[in-house]
């Protein structure tokens, strides 16, 4: 186990709450772990918190009580394959928490308790002049403009719901265009495009049963048609059959090329346009599993 431990704590993420935190605080020490908690203020702080204790220790345990948002914020200011990283859920998204099937917060302390860890690649987006890291997602297209589309008051109205009323609108202000996605010897035209670094989407929705956070590359989904495909595709995934649609094209990549201008969504964050390059980084971390 890491010699030191730091909570990195998002107080306005989804259940989460002074109250909680406190708990959460006093079940880690009675578990014998005592971190030195750290609350973001934006979103920006996440990254920072990690990039200085990166710089600082050697090989820090940090623990992350938020949402996917908050977890790719702190993936964000990691130093390669110098972290060990824990998912605490207490966001409105926990994907990641359950792609590791962790049932709960004390679930959670459970297996920080225990220790046990494996090395997991994530996902780099790169663009002339930036790059930024992901650990579930890159969506390229429809979900980036349904994500860009959510409106805060709503999301905090509604939490999940927020993004049924952004896909509504999505689909009344219809984009047409395709994109030219090039990976793995292959080029081809697609309307929108999701490289998977994890299975689950959305949720407990399993999207991509090849791809595994523990194996270096992608499993990328190109996305073709209309209106109608999209429902059944939602649809599909609903029923755990999304892998099986006539709507979608699968292949393995370690690194893809995406053209075109459509919207990105990392995460589940809204991110920027493309064009974009795409890299899986090997045993980029450690993660508590």
């Amino acid at each position: 186990m890491p010699k030191r431990s730091f909570l990195i704590v998002n107080p306005v993420s989804g259940t989460s709450s002074p109250e909680k935190v406190k708990a959460l605080m006093e079940r880690l020490v009675t578990a014998g772990v005592n971190p030195e908690l750290l609350a973001t203020t934006c979103a920006e702080d996440a990254g920072r918190f990690a990039s200085r204790i990166c710089a600082e220790e050697a090989d820090p345990l940090i623990l992350v009580a938020g949402g996917d948002g908050t977890v790719n914020g702190v993936v964000n200011g990691l130093l390669p394959g110098r972290a060990t990283l824990a998912v605490i859920p207490l966001g409105t998204s926990n994907v990641l928490a359950r792609e590791l099937k962790i049932a709960s917060v004390e679930d959670a302390v459970a297996r920080v308790t225990r220790g046990v860890r494996k090395a997991v690649s994530v996902g780099e987006m790169s663009w002339d002049g930036g790059a930024l890291r992901f650990i579930l997602m890159a969506g390229i297209g429809v979900d980036g403009a349904v994500v860009e589309g959510v409106r805060l008051p709503e999301k905090k109205a509604f939490g999940k719901g927020a993004y049924v009323l952004s896909a509504l609108r999505t689909l009344r202000t219809w984009d047409r265009e395709e994109i030219a996605v090039r990976g793995a010897g292959r080029s081809l035209s697609c309307h929108s495009v999701i490289v998977c670094n994890a299975g689950r989407y959305a949720g407990d929705f399993v999207l991509a049963p090849e791809a595994d956070l523990f194996s270096p590359g992608f499993q990328v989904l190109c996305v073709k048609g209309g209106r109608l495909d999209y429902f059944r595709l939602a649809l599909r995934l609903f029923s755990g059959t999304a892998s099986r649609s006539r709507s979608l094209t699968s292949f393995h990549a370690d690194e893809v090329e995406v053209g075109g201008e459509k919207c990105i969504q990392l995460d589940g964050d809204y991110c920027r346009r493309a064009p974009v390059k795409i890299r899986s980084l090997p045993d980029f971390m450690q993660l508590v599993v």
